[in-house]
């Protein structure tokens, strides 16, 4: 039902043109909206990698023709081709295309995971351990290289991934709380210090798929470590908490998804690896419960709420549309609802839910 109400009120072909499809980014829409006006990459690549969830769950042509009409349609859409100049970006792209390819046979991915590797490992700095958030910026940080870890790693460079999740550990730990920090600015050594539930995710992620990887305990040791933090931090009562509208509207989803990465794929047959997943999987489950129970049903489908734990509020028309800001990021609509990446997150959530589910636990 999450990937229906998606299909049903967001997806529409690209300028007309026969065998494309994106998502559009506000529901009800606004003009400038329904003609793709507004580009939001990121959050496509999240629609692509949800697309694949679906494809994985229950395969049919038409869930594989998907994929490759979003994919297409991205390329289109960007007019540079696959690449831009942010790195958290091109690597979200890269980690959806590689499942697309790897997971569902979407042949048309190919050509994006080359054009996107080759900035992707090649813009990492040596003398920082790092990459920038962008192309030619002095900030390095946790949202970008997170996922550059995960898709580089899926992409066969394990080196690399490993050096980035050494540095992510090293440099943007907080002490205190053992959560990951935003970022830092370099060579100032100003860190940005405020909290998001997808760098804790990203990381998740790539730890637990190095631990499988690398077999070297320093790895499923963090994930003990930061599971730990997160539930501490981030639930009430289990639940993922808070959430947002805009970018921020992925966050919270994109935690789900690693979270599920940890309960599946963490290795160890030890006490405390049985309890990592178990936990992983718990938060999971009790914030898909508590996400469903609060939707709204419209039309006989979901819309879920920006904050799991409360009420979805319905977008009343298409005032309030959220805008970009000067450094690039996307403000929240005035309905967080209305925004494509909270309705993303509620359907991720949805898909990480079914797979621990489905994997009895």
């Amino acid at each position: 039902m999450a990937e229906s109400a998606i299909v049903s009120r967001h997806l529409r072909a690209l300028w007309a043109l026969p065998g494309t499809q994106l998502g559009v980014v506000g529901w009800p829409a606004t003009k400038r909206e329904r003609a793709f006006g507004s580009w939001h990459y990121w959050w496509q690549a999240h629609l692509i990698d949800c697309a694949v969830d679906a494809a994985n769950r229950v395969p049919t042509p038409v869930r594989r023709k998907r994929i490759a009409a979003i994919a297409r349609s991205h390329r289109l859409r960007n007019l540079t081709g696959w690449t831009n100049r942010y790195y958290d970006d091109m690597a979200w792209l890269a980690i959806a295309l590689e499942r697309a390819e790897r997971t569902a046979g979407v042949t048309e991915a190919r050509s994006g995971l080359i054009a996107l590797e080759k900035p992707l490992y090649e813009g990492f700095e040596p003398a920082v351990g790092a990459l920038p958030w962008r192309i030619g910026s002095d900030y390095y940080n946790a949202p970008a290289n997170g996922p550059a870890a995960i898709a580089l790693l899926r992409l066969g460079r394990p080196g690399r991934a490993q050096e980035i999740a050494d540095w992510l550990d090293k440099t943007l730990r907080d002490p205190e709380t053992g959560l990951i920090l935003d970022g830092i600015h370099l060579p100032a050594g100003e860190i940005e210090r405020p909290v998001f539930s997808y760098c804790q995710g990203v990381v998740l992620g790539v730890e637990t798929e190095l631990a499988v990887h690398t077999g070297e305990p320093r790895h499923g040791e963090r994930v003990h470590r930061l599971l730990a933090a997160v539930e501490e931090h981030l639930t009430v009562k289990g639940i993922v908490s808070g959430g947002g509208g805009g970018d921020g509207g992925l966050f919270n989803g994109i935690l789900a998804r690693y979270l599920a990465v940890v309960a599946l794929m963490l290795p160890g047959e030890g006490k405390e690896q049985e309890n990592d997943r178990r936990v992983a999987a718990e938060i999971v489950r009790a914030s898909a419960t508590a996400a469903w129970a609060n939707r709204l049903e419209v039309e006989g489908e979901p819309l879920f709420g920006h904050d799991w734990s409360k009420p979805a509020t319905l977008p009343g028309g298409i005032a309030g549309a959220g805008r970009f800001t000067p450094g690039g990021s996307v403000t929240s609509s005035r309905v967080p609802e209305r925004d494509l990446s909270v309705q993303l997150s509620g359907w991720m959530l949805m898909e990480a839910a079914y797979l621990v589910s489905a994997a009895g636990l």
